[in-house]
């Protein structure tokens, strides 16, 4: 019994102990803990990142085990892909045309539905759920939507008597059908960032704003879109990242057709390597796009600071 006693008392002591070292006195736990996210984001992240860039400057097919060095032939030969450079222009394209319309719609949503009425949750799930919903499964929808013959979009543009165009078979409207999708794909998870960014504007600057006199339109530039200029940065900047490697949607719609009008850089570059598995050449095309967006992100942080400065 006693040394079951003993036994017994010496547990919490050990639990102390363990809490103890986790806390800071020995840091060698704290890093076994983290050790199992640490190799899951170094064998699926980290390692194939490297691999990419040793890739490049060697070519390498798929089908053949030998990887020659060399060098810097694969960007240079990038430096005349016009193929390659046509996919840039239409990646621009798609980004200047979706990142700030789908801010500016997913603002005027939020602006809607931070009102108390009724229903308003129901409301806010609703534009949600296309967020949630699986890509491929919205893309098959939209494809029904955008037929030219029986498709939805045209149905009901024949009756307010316009003639619709054929979207995804026409080079001129296949890219704008692609960033309709989007944007609707995208509103919902913005409509949740603005959203909390709009609750966490005081109320008493509003109320002020009432008592002088100002309309609503004033209080809106005034007061409503300076407190939320960091949150449409944040929606910029990550939606631009993310608008530069659009690529799902693209390969579902249209397959970068008709006559290469919707071909970006993402999916050149998974053309180049898993169809015709050129791998080192795709890998030198990844690490220009990655540079691209990078100097792309730089500079909108330091536009940003300097706003922040001026204001």
């Amino acid at each position: 019994m006693e040394s079951a006693s003993q036994s017994y008392v010496a547990k919490p002591s050990f639990w102390k102990k363990l809490r103890g070292h986790a806390v800071g006195d020995d840091k060698p736990i704290g890093y076994l803990f983290i050790l199992p996210a640490f190799i899951h984001l170094a064998v699926f992240t980290l390692i194939p990142i490297l691999f990419s860039l040793y890739l490049s400057f060697h070519k390498w097919s798929i089908l053949k085990p030998a990887k020659p060095f060399v060098g810097l032939k694969n960007y240079i030969k990038m430096a005349h892909d016009t193929d390659f450079w046509h996919a840039m222009v239409n990646t621009f394209y798609f980004v200047f045309g979706s990142v700030p319309t789908g801010i500016a719609v997913s603002l005027l949503v939020a602006l809607v539905l931070n009102r108390k009425m009724k229903g308003v949750y129901w409301f806010r799930s609703f534009f949600f759920l296309p967020v949630v919903s699986s890509t491929v499964a919205i893309a098959m929808v939209w494809q029904w939507i955008l037929q030219p013959e029986f498709g939805l979009f045209n149905y009901l543009l024949g009756k307010v008597g316009i003639e619709g165009p054929k979207w995804l078979m026409d080079p001129k409207w296949a890219m704008i059908a692609v960033i309709i999708v989007t944007v609707w794909k995208g509103i919902g998870y913005q409509m949740i960032i603005f959203l909390a960014g709009l609750q966490g504007i005081p109320e008493h600057l509003y109320e002020a704003a009432r008592i002088d006199g100002a309309n609503k339109w004033r209080i809106f530039w005034s007061i409503t879109l300076p407190l939320l200029m960091p949150t449409v940065f944040f929606l910029t900047v990550t939606t631009i990242i993310g608008s530069f490697q659009a690529f799902t949607v693209i390969y579902m719609l249209t397959e970068g057709g008709p006559v290469g009008s919707t071909d970006v850089v993402v999916y050149h570059i998974y053309e180049q390597a898993f169809r015709v598995f050129n791998m080192g050449y795709a890998s030198a095309q990844s690490w220009l796009l990655f540079s691209i967006i990078f100097v792309i992100t730089i500079i909108q942080v330091k536009f940003m600071k300097k706003f922040n400065y001026e204001h």
